[in-house]
């Protein structure tokens, strides 16, 4: 892909040399640290292990004290003297007190990177990278069985740290936590075995490790990086005896990359954004419209730190998106006027207006409800029409089947012969039509190339238009992938309900894109129907409203406790929703917001099971007809049905496949699935859906949460309700938690970024 290098001044790395250097020179003060104290960090099942870690004997060369970790007193001194150092920049530059410019100087531009391969899911049927069988050296087995680890830990730690996976634990037993599921306690007592007494709470090795993997675990909780203050927090709760002086180890050995974000202001010490203090007076210097990069005017510059993997993304994503702009050329007059023609055979409004915005635009941002799909299907159906390469991607296959079906009418096989033209809208229309892919696909099916047009001689996708529905859902790493392989030129469309719960993973690309005003946006005005959907508008707008529902679309079952909330939940998906609504049991789909407590997904599992499909459990806890959910990837969830299971392991059916689960990833990758959490459910929808709200969910609902639950069912919602007023104050008061990135701000510093109108629908 044709690009410049690496971008300075807003979003650029900045080294710890000159952080050091600034101190240095200008005799910053010390100041309290601005940042994020309420970082999302919440914890997920399985972890990504692929995050790269410097390993001890090179982290010791670059501060050439690498031997000196049993005595370690001089070299903690000259640490704590850099980290020092560190802490004052970043209290002077955070507070305005200095300009960054005082403080930073830009770097020459490095070569452009190609963007991160991403870890796409595996589709139904195949294996992932995990269940691919790996050599594991029978002294790995008895080293953690020897550090009182279990055995069956050994193919996951040399999946994760390679051949020499033993070789890396002696030399740095916290380096498992780089194992998916390991946590900092585990890892801890495996040092303790491993080195005694000389496994300290503040050994270098332990918070360069646990700095790793906490940047990991709040990327599972949408952050690509975390500013100093909150990363400190997270390193002083595991007992860290200096998360500060940590903080900056974790600089100075290259762990982890700083970044000056001139975007947004620093949060204040009560965790609203902080006031300016020098260039202009009386201005909020969080009202993200000033794009000011702090050189000239001391605005406040607010410094993250984050790992080069999701840094890489989202700089590549913005470097994507930038060039998509940049290098499409409008229709010409005749090309323009048979746009305006497929607009006036739009089947609404808002699908017109989206087929005019992406007529002209190369890339567009569309935002709807579930009613509001539609347009995207009507877009790729026009652009087809007209002879282009035009695909749509879904996050899942039950996306895919739905869009497919709205593109049923001949449109999801190219025209209405089932064609297209391989090429442009300037394409010679006499020339033969080619056959064309399913227009439909899902987003991981067009990173691993089982599905769409696949690729050019260049690499890059054979297509003209690509729409990615679901957009919230998608990650900045997959992001990424898609814009970097879509060639110069190509209109791309991101379409999606700002309302649902965000990816489980890194970043928050629609929600970036929006707020950078960098493309034009088309707002859907198409509403969702009938009283379900009545309500869930209502919600997205924090407002818990009452709707008719005379056919019992939305029913309410209050409830005392957590036990008679198990109860009536049976009851409604056994019983009363088969019965009443003629909705079988296993077309309904129970959702609540844990998977622990008196009510969750392993109690009313266990509940639904024995009512719906009892059984033994004789294949590791699972039957034969039992409803699972298979994950085998962090963040992906496909609902599916266990069809057998033997000493090589299960057998399930997910979305019409066979999927063929090793014994050993059972207890990691399936669960049963009667009931799901709200972040399974997401991007899959059933005729009913019943949310179960017990008293001790209160701390987990929030307007997206509910509007993601509740907006799960098709034709019925139930709603067992035992929490009283915190439900409508979550609607009302309490937004979906707050992601940091960085994308925003990257894609504001693009050069020629313009503030793009919003497109009425």
């Amino acid at each position: 892909m044709p690009g410049a290098g690496r971008r300075v001044g807003p979003g650029a790395p900045l080294s710890r040399s000159r952080l050091e250097h600034a101190v240095t020179a200008s005799g910053a003060d010390s100041a309290d640290i601005p940042g994020d104290t309420g970082d999302d960090t919440r914890d997920a099942d399985t972890r990504d292990a692929g995050a790269s870690r410097s390993t001890p004997d090179a982290r010791g060369d670059e501060r050439g004290g690498g031997d000196d970790r049993e005595t370690g007193a001089a070299g903690a001194g000259t640490a704590a003297g850099r980290a020092a150092e560190l802490l004052a920049a970043v209290r002077a530059v955070e507070s305005g007190e200095r300009s960054a410019a005082e403080f930073f100087a830009e770097p020459k531009p490095a070569p452009r990177r190609a963007a991160p391969t991403p870890r796409p899911s595996p589709a139904p049927g195949t294996s992932s990278a995990e269940d691919t069988p790996v050599v594991v050296p029978g002294e790995l087995t008895a080293l953690l069985t020897g550090g009182g680890m279990p055995g069956e830990l050994a193919p996951r730690a040399a999946a994760a740290l390679g051949e020499g996976a033993g070789e890396v634990l002696r030399a740095d037993p916290w380096q498992l936590l780089a194992v998916p599921g390991v946590r900092p306690e585990q890892a801890d007592g495996f040092a303790r075995a491993l080195l005694g007494d000389r496994a300290g709470p503040g050994d270098e090795r332990r918070t360069a490790a646990l700095v790793v993997w906490l940047l990991e675990r709040a990327a599972l909780a949408g952050h690509t990086v975390l500013s100093p203050r909150a990363l400190a927090a997270e390193l002083a709760r595991y007992t860290v005896p200096d998360p500060d002086g940590a903080v900056g180890e974790a600089v100075d050995s290259g762990t982890v990359l700083v970044f000056e974000d001139a975007g947004a202001a620093p949060e204040g010490p009560s965790g609203g954004p902080a006031r300016r203090t020098e260039g202009k007076t009386g201005e909020d210097g969080a009202d993200g419209e000033d794009e000011a990069d702090g050189s000239d005017t001391g605005r406040p510059v607010r410094l993250l730190l984050g790992l080069d993997r999701y840094a890489l993304a989202e700089e590549s994503l913005a470097d994507g998106l930038a060039r998509l702009a940049s290098t499409f050329t409008p229709p010409d007059e005749k090309d323009a006027r048979r746009w305006a023609e497929a607009a006036a055979q739009a089947p609404t409004p808002s699908a017109a207006e989206l087929v005019r915005t992406a007529a002209r635009s190369g890339l567009v941002a569309h935002t709807g409800g579930e009613a509001a799909r539609a347009e995207p299907a009507a877009l790729v159906a026009a652009a087809r029409s007209l002879g282009l390469r035009a695909y749509a991607a879904a996050h899942g296959e039950d996306g895919r089947r739905r869009l497919a079906e709205l593109l049923a009418d001949g449109t999801a096989d190219g025209t209405a012969d089932g064609t297209a033209n391989s090429g442009s809208e300037n394409a010679d229309a006499d020339a033969p039509a080619a056959p064309a892919a399913p227009a439909a696909v899902t987003v991981d099916g067009l990173l691993t190339g089982r599905e769409g047009p696949g690729r050019d001689e260049e690499g890059a996708y054979a297509l003209d238009l690509l729409v990615v529905l679901d957009a919230p859902q998608l990650d900045a790493e997959r992001a990424a992938a898609l814009v970097e392989s879509l060639p110069d030129g190509a209109r791309l469309v991101l379409s999606g309900d700002p309302h649902l719960l965000g990816a489980a993973g890194p970043g928050q690309v629609l929600a970036d894109l929006l707020a950078a005003r960098a493309c034009p946006h088309v707002v859907s005005r198409t509403p969702d129907p009938g009283p379900v959907g009545e309500l869930v508008s209502g919600i997205g707008a924090g407002e818990l409203n009452e709707v008719a529902a005379p056919g019992r679309e939305v029913v309410i079952v209050p409830v005392r406790d957590a036990g008679e909330a198990v109860h009536r939940t049976v009851q409604l998906v056994a019983d009363s929703v088969p019965r009443a609504l003629g909705v079988p049991a296993a077309r309904t789909q129970v959702i609540t917001p844990g998977h622990g407590g008196a009510a969750g997904t392993r109690v009313l599992n266990a509940a639904l099971k024995e009512r719906l499909n009892p059984g033994p459990g004789r294949f590791g806890g699972f039957d034969p007809g039992d409803r699972v959910v298979h994950s085998p990837a962090p963040g992906r969830a496909v609902p599916g049905t266990v069809v057998s299971g033997d000493a090589e392991g299960l057998r399930l059916e997910c979305d019409g496949r066979t999927v063929a689960v090793p014994r050993e990833r059972v207890a990691d990758t399936v669960r049963h699935g009667w009931a799901l959490t709200a972040h399974q459910a997401v991007g899959t929808r059933w005729p009913a859906a019943v949310v179960v709200l017990p008293g001790d969910a209160v701390p987990a609902l929030n307007r997206a949460w509910v509007y993601t639950a509740f907006s799960r069912g098709e034709r019925h919602l139930s709603v067992v309700h035992g929490v009283e007023r915190a439900l409508p104050e979550a609607v009302a008061r309490i937004p979906a938690p707050e992601r940091t990135t960085r994308l925003r701000t990257l894609l504001r510093a693009q050069p020629g970024a313009d503030r793009a109108p919003d497109a009425a629908g």
